[in-house]
C-alpha cells in the first residue's frame, strides 16, 4: 500500500508550497507538474512512466482530434477519440482486471493460467477517468484542446486529488490552469479546509476503522447480532470520514494553489432515499457516469425499459470501477436494484412517509451495501451476513461488544453528529457572522483560527501516536 502513514505528507508539502509560491506565475504549472510527479514517485516510482504515457497519448489525441474537426474530417476525429478511450481503458483493464479475468477463466474452464500478480497503480481509476473526460469534451467542443503539455500534465498529475479524487473534469479547471490567483482569504480557507479534512480522517475515520478491525478479528469465533451491526456501522463511518476527509484535504490544497475542485460529499447519511444518497455521496463519480455513460445511453428519454437497462449498465460499471472482485459487482447491482425500485414506484411511497422513515430505509440499504463492499472474500461475506440476522450462533449480544459500546460511547456520538450538518451549522453561527465591513469580527476570526489550530494539533498528535493510518480509497 502506497503511503503507509500520513506523516510523509508533512515532509513533502512545506517544500512544495514554498517553491510553488516563490515561482513566477508562468512557472507555477511546471512546479505543480514536477512536484506531482515527485509526490507520486515517492510511493509508486515504477508507474510514473505509465502516468506520463497516459498524459502524452491523451494530449496528442486531443490536439489531433481538434485539428481533424477543424478540417471537417469528422471520421478521423472520431478515430482519435476512440484511440484515446481505447488506450485509457486498456491500461485500466490490464492493470486492474487482468488477474480477475484470468481467475474467472481458470474457474470456468478448469485451466491453470498463472496470475500476473501486478500491483495496482495507485489512482489509475481516477486519472484515467479524468483524461477520458478531457478527450470526450474536446470532441464535443465543450473545451478547446490544451496546446501546452506542461499545463496538461499538471492537470493529469495534480497531486492533491490524484490518488483518491475528487474526479476533476478538465473543463472545470481549464481557465484556472491558464490564470489563477491565490488571495489571503482563499489561502486561509484552503488551510482551514485541509485541517478539517485531516481531523475527519485521523480523529474520526481512524478510530472507527480500528474498532471495525477489532470486531472483524472476532469473526472466526462468531459475532453476536449487536456486534455485527456495530461493526458494519463502524465501517460506514470509517469510509465516509476517510474518503470525505481526503476530499476535504484535496479541496483545501486546491484552494491554496488557486484551484476550485468540485465538492464530493454533501452529508449523504441524512439522505431520505437511495437516489438522494447518490446525489450526496462521491458526487464527482456519480456526475462522471451520468454525463459520460448514462445520458449518452439515452438516460430516461427512451422509455422505462431502456431507462432500467441504462441504470443497470451504469451501476455494473460503477461496481466494477471500484475493484476487480465479485463483491464490487454485486455492490453495484445492489444499489442499481434499489434505484430502479425508486424510479418505478418506491420514491413516491418514501415521499409520503415521515422524513426519518426515509432516512432509516436509506441507512438499511446503504449498510447492506457496505457489507458487500467491505467483504472481498465470499466466506467472510457469508459469515457477516449470517451474524447480522442472528444466524451466527453467538446470540443477540455479548460482553465484549457491550464493553466496546460503553468505552467508545463518546466516539459514537461524535461520529453520528459529524455525519450531519449540525456541527457545520454550529460553526457558522459561532464563526460565520460578519461585521459592517463584510469581514468577520475580530474575536470570531480569532476563535476560528484557534479551533483550526486545535484540530490540526490534535490530529498531528494522534498521527505520531497511532500507526493505523490507511486511506481506503487508495486501493481504487
Amino acid at each position: 500500500m502506497i503511503f503507509s502513514s500520513l506523516l510523509f505528507i508533512f515532509r513533502f508539502f512545506p517544500v512544495f508550497f514554498i517553491l510553488y509560491f516563490l515561482a513566477p506565475r508562468r512557472a507555477k504549472n511546471f512546479v505543480l507538474f514536477l512536484g506531482s510527479l515527485v509526490f507520486y514517485a515517492w510511493g509508486e516510482p515504477v508507474y510514473v512512466g505509465l502516468m506520463l504515457f497516459s498524459s502524452v497519448s491523451d494530449y496528442c489525441c486531443g490536439i489531433f482530434l481538434e485539428r481533424a474537426q477543424a478540417a471537417g474530417r469528422e471520421r478521423r476525429a472520431k478515430g482519435f477519440l476512440i484511440a484515446s478511450l481505447a488506450i485509457n481503458l486498456a491500461l485500466l483493464g490490464f492493470f486492474k482486471y487482468a488477474d480477475f479475468l484470468i481467475g474467472a477463466g481458470n474457474a470456468c474452464f478448469g485451466v491453470e493460467i498463472p496470475l500476473l500478480g501486478l500491483p495496482l497503480p495507485v489512482g489509475i481509476s481516477f486519472y484515467t477517468f479524468q483524461t477520458m473526460s478531457y478527450t470526450i469534451d474536446v470532441y464535443r467542443k465543450k473545451t478547446p484542446a490544451q496546446r501546452n503539455f506542461i499545463s496538461f500534465g499538471a492537470y493529469v498529475t495534480m497531486f492533491p486529488q490524484l490518488i483518491a479524487g475528487p474526479i476533476v473534469q478538465y473543463k472545470s479547471v481549464a481557465k484556472e490552469l491558464e490564470d489563477r490567483h491565490v488571495t489571503a482569504k482563499g489561502l486561509w480557507e484552503g488551510i482551514r479546509r485541509f485541517c478539517l479534512g485531516l481531523g475527519k480522517k485521523v480523529l474520526l475515520a481512524n478510530q472507527a476503522g480500528a474498532l471495525y478491525e477489532l470486531i472483524g478479528s472476532r469473526m472466526a469465533g462468531g459475532l453476536s447480532v449487536l456486534a455485527a451491526w456495530i461493526g458494519i456501522l463502524c465501517f460506514a463511518f470509517q469510509i465516509y470520514f476517510d474518503f470525505g476527509g481526503y476530499s476535504d484535504m484535496a479541496v483545501g490544497m486546491g484552494k491554496m494553489m488557486g484551484f476550485s475542485f468540485p465538492e464530493n460529499f454533501n452529508y449523504p447519511y441524512v439522505a431520505r432515499s437511495v437516489t438522494d444518497f447518490w446525489r450526496r455521496w462521491h458526487m464527482s463519480l456519480s456526475g462522471w457516469f451520468r454525463e459520460y455513460v448514462y445520458i449518452p445511453l439515452g438516460g430516461n428519454r427512451r422509455g422505462p425499459g431502456r431507462q432500467i437497462f441504462n441504470i443497470l449498465v451504469v451501476w455494473m460499471l460503477t461496481g466494477i470501477w471500484h475493484g476487480a472482485s465479485w463483491n464490487f459487482l454485486f455492490w453495484g447491482l445492489w444499489f442499481g436494484f434499489f434505484l430502479i425500485l425508486e424510479k418505478m414506484w418506491l420514491a413516491k411511497v418514501l415521499e409520503r412517509l415521515p422524513r426519518m422513515a426515509g432516512v432509516l430505509f436509506t441507512w438499511l440499504v446503504v449498510l447492506g451495501g457496505w457489507v458487500l463492499f467491505s467483504c472481498t472474500d465470499t466466506e467472510q461475506l457469508a459469515l457477516w451476513a449470517r451474524a447480522l440476522f442472528g444466524l451466527g450462533g453467538a446470540g443477540l449480544w455479548d460482553r465484549g461488544i457491550l464493553y466496546e459500546l460503553t468505552s467508545n460511547a463518546g466516539l459514537f456520538v461524535l461520529l453520528a453528529l459529524g455525519a450531519t450538518p449540525l456541527p457545520a451549522g454550529l460553526c457558522r453561527r459561532i464563526f460565520g457572522k460578519k461585521g459592517a465591513s463584510g469581514e468577520k469580527t475580530g474575536w470570531r476570526s480569532v476563535c476560528e483560527t484557534l479551533w483550526t489550530l486545535f484540530v490540526f494539533g490534535l490530529s498531528v498528535a494522534f498521527l505520531v501516536d497511532d500507526s493505523y493510518n490507511p486511506f481506503l480509497y487508495f486501493r481504487f
